[in-house]
C-alpha cells in the first residue's frame, strides 16, 4: 500500500527550495532535442546527486527524503541512481494528467510551467488530453491552449502549430466556445489591420476555415456571418477555402436569405485563391433562378458548361430550377429550350417539372403545347395531380374549348379526383355562355349530387341561360332553390324580367312578374317602368294600367318624360277604344301636365284666363335646369297632338311660350338685312308646321310694318321635314325653292307673297271657326264634359293634320 501511494505521489513532487528560485532546476525537463543517449552506468561528476527528493502524503507531511534528482538529457528523468528515458507519449500523458487534475487556474499554470513542455510535444499533449477527458468537458483543453498561447515559443512558432492545435479543439467545441476561440486565437492582434494589410504569415487559415464551417453546419447564422465579415474587413477573406464559402452560402439559402448568399458568392468570385466547384454551381444557379435573377443564373449556367476541366456537367437540379423559373417568368422559349437540352443530356423529366412546364404554358395561353406535354407526361407513366387536372379543365373551358374541357373533366372523375366547385362553376358558366342547356343541367345535377353548394355566379349564369332559352318554368325552379339556399333573389329575378323586356317578350315578362309576386319576390320601380313602357308599345293597355298604378303607389315619381311618352302613344293611336284606355292611363299618372292638358281643351270660362296666359303659367312651373330636354320632348309631342286635333291657335300659343322660354334658342336667326332663317331640323312634324306658320307671321309683320326686307329667307328643314313643309307651302303658292335640306326664297319675292289675302288668312288664322265657337258654347253649357271625351270626336282635320298622316 505504501509502495502504491509513493508511486502516486511521485506526480506531486515538491522541491525543498522555492520553485521560483532560479538556482532550483525543475523536476521534469522536457526539452526539445534529438534522440536521448542510452543511460550510462558509470558514475561521473555530471551524474552526482544534485538535489534531494521529498516524498509527502496528502496532508503535505514528510514521509521520506533521499537524493535522487540530477541534471539529465532530454526526455530523461532520474529516479534514484538510474536514468530513465521518458518517451514523448509518456511526457504528453503526464501533461494531460496535470491538466485533468488542476483543470484551470494558477495551480495548473504553475504545474505546466514546471513541466517545461517543448513546443513539438504540445499537439501530442493536447491530443492525449482530448482523448482522456470527457467529450462534454471543454475546460481542460481550453485551459491548456490558453497556457500555451502565453508561452514565448508558442507565439514565435509557425502557423501549422496553431492550426493543428485549434483543429483538434474545434471538433469538440460548441458554437459559443468556437466563437470565443475564433475571437481569442484566430483574430488576435488584428484590430489595427485593414483590407490593404497583407495577412500575417502565422495566421491559422485552416482553423479559420474549419471554425466557419463548424458554425455554418450547426446553423448559427449570426455568428457565422459576423466572423466572416470580420475576416473580410481585415482582408483575410482571401484565405478562405471553397468549401467554407459553400457552407456559408448553403446556410443563408437554408435560412431563406438568398441576397446575403449572393453577397458571399460575390466575395467568393472576387477571391483569386478560390475557385467555383460543383457544389457552388449547384447552390448558386438554382438560387439565382428562384430569386428572379434569371440572366445571372443563365450566365453562370453557361460558364459551367464552358469549363472543360472544371466541375461535372450540369445536373438535374440545375436544369429543373432553370426550367421552372423560366416558365414562371414567362420566358417560355428559353424554358422549352432548356427542357429539350436536359432531355438530350439524358435526364428524364420529373413529375414536378412536367407540372411546372404545363402550368407555365397553359397560363401563357399556349394550350396546344400544354396539351402536348400533358400527353407526353401520361405517356411516361406519370399521373397528373389534382391541381393540374383542375387547371387544365378550367383553362380549356375559359378558352371556349368545351369538348376538350369536358373530356378532361371526365378523365378527372375517372382518376378518382373530385372536381372542385371552381371547376364546376367554370364549366357551367362556359356552357351557359355557349347556350348548351343539356350540358349545364347535367353538370348542375352532378354538382348538387356531390354535395357542393352552388354559388351566386352559377345560379346567375343558369338563370340567364334559361331566360334566354325562354324556359320559364325551369328558371322558376332554379330561382326557388336559390332562395331556399339563403341567397337574395330579388336582383336575379329582376334580371330575368329585364331580359324578357329587352327581347320584347312582353307576355313572358308579365308571366314572370306574376310568378315573382306569388313567390314574394319584389322588383324595383325602374323595371316596373320598363315593363309598363313595353306593354304600351305592345298595345297591352289592360296590363299597363296596373303596372302604372303599382309604380305610382310605390311613391315613384312620374316625370314629364313618362307622361309625354304616354301622350305620344295617344298621338299615334287610331282606335277609339284604345284612345279611351290611354286617356285613362294618363289620368293615373296624376302629373301636373295632365291637368294642363285638360285645362288646355276647356274654355276660358272654366280656365278663368286666356289660353296664352294659361300656357305661360304652366311653363313657368317647369324646372328647366333639370327638365329642359323633357320640356322640349313634351312640346314636340303636344304640338303633334294639337295639329292633329286641328287646334292651331292653341298650338301657336304653345310654340310661342316655348320659344319665349328658350327651349329652342337657335331656331330663329335675324341676320340684319342679309338673311333670316328658321331651323326646324330637331322638331317633330307638328312642331315644325306650327313653327313655320308662326315664324312666317313674325317675318311678315317685320317686313310690312317696319319695312325691313332681307336679301333672302331660309327654312332649314333637313331631309326629313323638307317635303312636308314644301307640300304645305305649295298649297298657298309660296316662292320658296326646295333644295337638299333648305327651302329658300329672295326677300322681295317673299314680301310680295305676304301681301296676298290667302297668305294673310293662312298666317293669321286668328278668327275662330264655326267649330271653335260651337265647342266653346258646349264647354260653357256642359262644364263636366271631360276633354278626353271631346277629343274622341275631333273636328274635321285641317290641311296640317292631313300632311302629318
Amino acid at each position: 500500500m505504501l509502495l502504491l501511494r509513493r508511486r502516486f505521489q511521485t506526480l506531486l513532487l515538491h522541491h525543498r527550495h522555492h520553485p521560483l528560485n532560479p538556482n532550483n532546476p525543475p523536476l521534469l525537463r522536457l526539452l526539445s532535442a534529438t534522440t536521448p543517449p542510452p543511460p550510462s552506468t558509470t558514475t561521473t561528476t555530471e551524474q552526482q546527486w544534485t538535489e534531494e527528493i521529498v516524498y509527502l502524503d496528502e496532508s503535505d507531511n514528510l514521509l521520506s527524503s533521499s537524493p535522487g534528482a540530477r541534471p539529465s538529457d532530454t526526455h530523461l528523468i532520474s529516479s534514484g541512481s538510474v536514468l530513465h528515458p521518458i518517451p514523448p507519449s509518456s511526457a504528453a500523458d503526464r501533461v494531460a494528467h496535470l491538466a485533468l487534475r488542476w483543470r484551470w487556474g494558477p495551480q495548473l499554470d504553475s504545474a505546466l510551467d514546471s513541466s517545461s513542455l517543448p513546443p513539438s510535444l504540445f499537439p501530442l499533449a493536447l491530443a492525449r488530453l482530448l482523448r482522456l477527458s470527457d467529450p462534454s468537458d471543454h475546460l481542460p483543453p481550453l485551459s491548456l491552449l490558453r497556457w500555451a498561447r502565453r508561452q514565448p515559443w508558442f507565439l514565435s512558432s509557425s502557423a501549422p502549430l496553431l492550426d493543428d492545435s485549434l483543429s483538434l479543439l474545434l471538433d469538440r467545441l460548441h458554437h459559443d466556445d468556437i466563437h470565443s476561440l475564433f475571437q481569442d486565437f484566430i483574430l488576435p492582434n488584428q484590430e489595427t489591420a485593414t483590407t490593404t494589410t497583407p495577412p500575417p504569415p502565422s495566421f491559422p487559415s485552416l482553423a479559420a476555415n474549419k471554425a466557419l464551417q463548424s458554425l455554418s453546419h450547426s446553423g448559427h447564422l449570426e455568428l457565422s456571418f459576423s466572423n466572416f465579415k470580420k475576416l473580410k474587413h481585415l482582408g483575410l477573406d482571401g484565405l478562405l477555402h471553397t468549401r467554407t464559402y459553400n457552407s456559408l452560402i448553403h446556410l443563408f439559402l437554408a435560412k431563406g436569405l438568398p441576397y446575403k448568399a449572393f453577397e458571399i458568392y460575390e466575395s467568393m468570385a472576387a477571391s483569386a485563391s478560390c475557385s467555383l466547384d460543383a457544389s457552388t454551381y449547384e447552390l448558386m444557379i438554382p438560387a439565382l433562378a428562384k430569386s428572379g435573377r434569371l440572366d445571372a443564373a443563365l450566365k453562370l449556367f453557361q460558364a459551367l458548361k464552358e469549363e472543360k476541366d472544371g466541375p461535372s456537367p450540369p445536373g438535374f437540379p440545375i436544369y429543373s430550377a432553370l426550367v421552372d423559373s423560366m416558365g414562371k417568368a414567362g420566358r417560355l422559349d428559353a424554358a422549352v429550350g432548356l427542357y429539350r437540352e436536359m432531355q438530350a443530356a439524358g435526364y428524364k423529366p420529373s413529375a414536378a417539372m412536367y407540372v411546372s412546364m404545363i402550368e407555365s404554358l397553359v397560363k401563357a395561353g399556349k394550350l396546344d403545347a400544354g396539351k402536348g406535354l400533358w400527353d407526353e407526361m401520361k405517356g411516361f407513366g406519370f399521373r397528373p395531380n389534382f391541381g393540374l387536372y383542375t387547371m387544365m379543365v378550367e383553362a380549356h373551358a375559359k378558352s371556349g374549348r368545351l369538348e376538350v374541357a369536358s373530356a378532361l373533366f371526365t378523365d378527372m372523375e375517372k382518376a378518382g379526383f373530385l372536381p372542385t366547385p371552381s371547376s364546376y362553376s367554370c364549366l357551367i358558366e362556359m356552357h351557359s355562355a355557349a347556350g348548351q342547356v343539356d350540358a349545364v343541367m347535367r353538370l348542375y345535377n352532378s354538382m348538387t349530387g356531390a354535395g357542393f353548394r352552388l354559388g351566386m355566379s352559377i345560379y346567375t349564369c343558369m338563370l340567364t341561360l334559361l331566360a334566354n332559352k325562354k324556359l320559364l318554368d325551369l328558371a322558376a325552379k332554379i330561382l326557388l332553390e336559390m332562395k331556399a339556399n339563403g341567397f337574395s333573389v330579388d336582383v336575379n329575378a329582376s334580371d330575368v324580367l329585364m331580359i324578357y323586356i329587352k327581347e320584347g317578350s312582353t307576355d313572358l315578362a308579365l308571366r314572370w312578374l306574376r310568378f315573382m309576386g306569388s313567390a314574394g319576390i319584389r322588383t324595383n320601380n325602374f323595371i316596373v317602368r320598363q315593363l309598363f313602357e313595353s306593354c304600351m308599345k305592345a298595345g297591352i293597355y289592360d296590363s299597363a294600367r296596373p303596372l302604372l298604378e303599382t309604380y305610382v303607389g310605390s311613391a315613384a315619381k312620374v316625370d314629364l318624360i313618362l307622361y309625354t311618352s304616354i301622350l305620344a302613344h295617344l298621338v299615334r293611336c287610331q282606335d277609339e277604344k284604345n284612345e279611351r284606355a290611354i286617356m285613362d292611363i294618363m289620368s293615373v299618372t296624376r302629373h301636373k301636365a295632365h291637368e294642363f292638358m285638360c285645362g288646355l281643351f276647356t274654355g276660358p270660362e272654366q280656365r278663368k284666363k286666356p289660353v296664352l296666359s294659361f300656357v305661360r303659367e304652366f311653363f313657368q312651373g317647369i324646372d328647366y335646369e333639370a327638365e329642359e330636354s323633357a320640356a322640349r320632348y313634351f312640346v314636340n309631342v303636344l304640338l303633334n297632338y294639337l295639329v292633329l286635333m286641328g287646334q292651331m291657335n292653341r298650338a301657336r300659343c304653345v310654340w310661342k311660350v316655348a320659344y319665349e322660354n328658350k327651349l329652342f334658342p337657335k331656331a330663329i336667326v335675324f341676320d340684319q338685312h342679309i338673311a333670316w332663317s328658321l331651323d326646324i331640323r330637331n322638331l317633330s312634324v307638328g312642331a315644325a308646321l306650327v313653327a313655320v306658320v308662326h315664324t312666317l307671321h313674325r317675318f311678315r309683320k317685320r317686313m310690312l310694318y317696319y319695312g325691313v326686307v332681307p336679301r333672302r329667307i331660309k327654312l332649314v328643314t333637313g331631309p326629313t321635314l323638307k317635303m312636308v313643309v314644301a307640300q304645305v307651302l305649295e298649297s298657298v303658292e309660296s316662292p320658296f325653292e326646295v333644295s337638299k335640306v333648305v327651302l329658300r326664297a329672295p326677300g322681295d319675292s317673299v314680301l310680295e307673297w305676304f301681301k296676298k289675302p290667302i297668305v294673310q288668312q293662312f298666317l293669321l288664322n286668328e278668327i275662330p271657326s264655326k267649330g271653335d265657337v260651337l265647342m266653346h258654347k258646349l264647354n260653357v253649357m256642359f262644364p263636366s264634359s271631360a276633354p278626353e271625351v271631346r277629343s274622341l270626336s275631333p273636328p274635321k282635320p285641317s290641311s296640317f293634320s292631313k300632311v302629318m298622316y
